[in-house]
């Protein structure tokens, strides 16, 4: 739930930038704290000692305090991903080019993950855990100058209780849905006057029906005592977009159950599989995960400057979100087939009493990464530009939401 907390934050009181910047400061507080961790001897027990199977437990203060870093380390990572990824669509105007930012996006946050996953675990493994540590201490303190450096650069928004009388969007969001629920009505306010019944559509009816006894408060303007019984067409319209990409929202949770439980299947699997390639070359079962990473990667190169021109180019038309979504989806069901097809094939050779190649958990690892590569910045793309403009930072932090519900 901290990506929504960030989200709220920023669209309501701080805006993106100053968001991004706490939350970057906070991430590297936290692992700064960790390599210091790994250097002093006394924020960490005594190893255990050779071939002795008692070792020293942890006191209070060195559990507390870790416990206090990696509360650093997930608060910052909340506000960084969220509010970055809506800064960065904010720069552009058009909903093209904010569609190839959430590529890019994307495509660094999964070389990122490369990175950890293979060369990070590679030195913590074979050098130290103070190296490995160090180089990500190092990695975020550049990151983190790079930002300020250009932060006039950046076009900065405006969090909306600034330009909103009525308050924060997410407090307008549950106005509306009060009047709703209690069938009490709101006004619809449209420069400051009650908007007449006739001039009504029949989707603001729906939540909006006022109250005899308010007319007589709307129409002579003493509005602000009852902020809380008043809301604008804006944030009715504002109130539907929400509900309208609610349903959207919840079938991408189902959706996304079957990678999450596919990613942890494989791993198992690669565990009881041939994973020698050489005698001076085993596969780690954990890194086989980074196949995934790997092409989803190359794929969201091949999408953003091959496949997509090559649809609009064929069909005179951009390939929407939901088309994009829907092709995800396609290549998510693609996926598990093949992998139950290679299940089958893994239970026969351990009944044969022989281990199965590795290889054979290749194919399903490389179409999922297609189906991340389609799927996870249409998500943002979807949300980012079906959302209200009050509500961005909100669309972005759902995709966290469903990685941490289905994860």
């Amino acid at each position: 739930m901290l990506p929504v907390v960030a989200a709220i934050l920023a669209d309501s009181f701080f805006g993106d930038i100053p968001v991004i910047l706490a939350s970057t400061f906070i991430y590297l507080l936290g692992i700064s704290l960790l390599t210091l961790i790994a250097f002093s001897d006394y924020l960490r027990p005594r190893p255990c000692e050779p071939g002795s199977i008692l070792c020293q437990s942890p006191s209070d203060l060195q559990l507390g305090i870790l416990y206090v870093v990696l509360a650093l380390v997930t608060t910052g990572t909340a506000g960084t991903r969220v509010a970055l990824a809506s800064a960065g669509a904010n720069q552009y105007e058009k909903p093209k080019d904010q569609g190839t930012f959430f590529n890019c996006y994307f495509l660094m946050v999964n070389t990122g993950a490369i990175i950890s996953a293979t060369e990070i675990v590679y030195t913590q493994d074979n050098a130290s855990w103070k190296l490995g540590f160090g180089l990500c201490a190092a990695a975020n303190l550049i990151s983190f100058v790079l930002f300020i450096s250009g932060k006039r650069l950046y076009k900065h928004n405006k969090p909306m209780v600034e330009i909103q009388h009525m308050g924060s969007p997410f407090t307008s969001l549950v106005r509306v849905s009060r009047f709703y629920s209690e069938k009490k009505g709101c006004y619809l306010i449209q420069k400051r006057r009650l908007l007449p019944p006739w001039a009504r559509t029949k989707e603001q009816e729906f939540c909006c029906s006022a109250l005899q006894e308010l007319q007589t408060e709307g129409e002579s303007g003493d509005t602000t005592n009852n902020k809380w019984r008043l809301c604008s067409v804006q944030e009715v319209e504002d109130f539907k977009a929400v509900l309208r990409l609610l349903p959207l929202w919840l079938s991408i949770i189902f959706v996304s159950i079957p990678i999450a439980v596919q990613s942890r299947l494989m791993v198992l699997q690669a565990l009881v599989t041939d994973r020698v390639f050489s005698p001076h070359f085993k596969v780690s079962a954990g890194s086989i995960q980074v196949i995934a990473i790997i092409f989803s990667c190359i794929f969201i190169i091949m999408n953003n400057w091959l496949f997509y021109p090559m649809y609009h180019k064929l069909t005179n038309k951009v390939m929407t979100p939901l088309q994009k979504i829907g092709m995800g989806h396609v290549f998510t069901i693609l996926s598990m087939a093949i992998s139950a097809v290679v299940e089958s094939k893994r239970l026969k050779t351990v009944q044969n009493e022989h281990l199965m190649s590795v290889l054979w958990l290749f194919p399903p690892f490389v179409i999922l990464g297609i189906s991340e590569a389609f799927q996870l910045p249409a998500h943002i793309e979807l949300f980012y530009g079906e959302f209200p403009e009050s509500l961005r930072n909100k669309a972005t932090s759902l995709t966290s939401l469903v990685i941490g519900i289905t994860f």
